[in-house]
């Protein structure tokens, strides 16, 4: 018996991701490398992604997205992109880390490891009992006490399927709507003005 149909995407670094998966069968997959054009790409995208596998929006069950660590700009790309088809379509929206994405059937203890900025990377701990995700100099990596596996060697279309895969075991439960999950402050220039910030 085929599996909940779910259209999962991530734009939380330099591509623009998406698969459409039925329980434990892929229908479409693909990826796009690109630093900047996410916005713009990611709707077609979407819509070519169903249109090849010969569903429409309205056969899905659910929405999956990657809400990083990550591209600050990528993030809210897709995660906006989540909120707006959820409420839309009236189903569910997932929110998947990318830490959970990088090997979601991997049980044994294992750090899934991001790029960050300027020699950094975010990092945590996953397996039996994950850790709270950390930001870590790169240096720190020889010492960790698990194998790591870095999002970055995994292929942006494969993301996109665990992406599906994750929000699989969750999509019938009471889901939150997608959010951003920032390890870091924005890198913006301070406002001249000493005002009160307002923050979204």
């Amino acid at each position: 018996m085929a599996g909940p149909l779910i259209l999962a995407f991530d734009t939380a670094a330099a591509h623009c991701a998406a698969a459409l998966v039925s329980g434990d069968t892929v229908l479409a997959a693909r990826a796009e490398e690109m630093g900047r054009g996410q916005a713009e790409r990611l709707m077609p995208m979407l819509e070519e992604l169903l249109a090849a596998a010969g569903h429409g929006w309205r056969d899905l069950d659910a929405l999956g997205v990657g809400i990083g660590p990550g591209n600050f700009t990528g993030i809210r790309i897709s995660v906006a992109a989540a909120r707006g088809l959820a409420l839309a379509l009236g189903i569910p929206a997932v929110g998947v880390s990318g830490f959970e994405a990088a090997d979601p059937d991997r049980a044994a203890p294992f750090w899934a490891v991001i790029p960050g900025p300027r020699g950094t990377v975010y990092a945590q701990r996953r397996g039996d009992a994950p850790s709270a995700p950390e930001i870590l100099p790169d240096t720190a990596l020889a010492s960790l006490d698990a194998p790591v596996l870095r999002l970055d060697a995994v292929p942006a279309d494969r993301i996109a399927v665990h992406i599906a895969r994750v929000a699989a075991t969750r999509w019938q439960g009471a889901t939150p709507r997608p959010a951003p999950l920032y390890l870091r402050p924005a890198d913006a220039a301070p406002a001249r003005d000493t005002g009160p910030a307002i923050l979204p």
